[in-house]
């Protein structure tokens, strides 16, 4: 394969306008190679949509394993965050978190599905997130599981909160999960202050497993770094879309 190939994309820009946010937001949506509006295609929602296409290279990696492994196309929606705001946007606790989860429910999902060839069904719909994004990702399936029943978390930051829904939750048969950890993330600093990442994610484990979810979990070496996920995500890609 010409190499040249990997690189051909069609991203398309657009501005999603928003009453629960209160302003419009913009996403990335990246058609796959040999596109075709008379198919249908599954989803991929990206958080942190800008850093998933330029540090993760989700789309150009996708392109890869479509042409090279014959692996099924998608349809990537990646959907930008402001950094200044994200931690209110993504963590359960924060100020706009119920604002955006209706945002992505109610009036991401419709704009997309409208205008481009997506699959309907729940199982065509995957959430991608890293850190934070891995947990609103994992919320809003909670949320909402008649729309999200696979997640994708890169270090997803499964902290107190997180645990203490999963505590609530009965049976999580319906959900599959894909869940990275670094072997090196003891200690995470973010803007909240330092967290020990894969003992959150090993407590998260523990719970989703009791509830019966259909998980993947993976410990790898590896630092809260996307070198560390952009590496991993060709397999994580491979286990939901063959």
């Amino acid at each position: 394969m010409d190499e040249t190939a990997y690189y051909k994309r069609t991203i398309i820009k657009e501005h999603i306008p928003s009453e629960n946010l209160g302003e419009p937001r913009v996403i990335r949506v990246a058609l796959p190679p040999g596109y075709n509006e008379l198919l249908t295609y599954p989803v991929i929602y990206c958080q942190d949509g800008e850093d998933f296409i330029n540090f993760g290279r989700i789309v150009t990696q996708l392109t890869k394993l479509v042409l090279d492994d014959g692996m099924e196309p998608a349809v990537i929606v990646a959907v930008d965050v402001d950094k200044a705001v994200r931690t209110e946007e993504y963590a359960p606790e924060g100020s706009r978190f119920a604002a955006y989860c209706q945002f992505f429910a109610k009036e991401l999902l419709p704009y997309v599905e409208n205008r481009y060839p997506i699959r309907q069904g729940a199982d065509a719909r995957l959430l991608a997130g890293d850190s934070l994004g891995g947990t609103v990702s994992l919320h809003l399936a909670l949320d909402y599981p008649d729309l999200f029943r696979r997640v994708l978390s890169l270090s997803g930051a499964f902290l107190a909160s997180t645990q203490e829904r999963l505590q609530a939750e009965g049976d999580l048969s319906w959900l599959e999960l894909y869940m990275l950890i670094g072997l090196q993330e003891e200690s995470v600093e973010t803007t909240r202050g330092v967290f020990d990442f894969l003992a959150a994610n090993r407590a998260a484990r523990r719970l989703l497993e009791e509830r019966q979810c259909r998980l993947t979990y993976l410990e790898r070496d590896g630092k809260h770094l996307w070198g560390f996920w952009q590496n991993a995500l060709p397999d994580a890609l491979r286990h939901f879309l063959g």
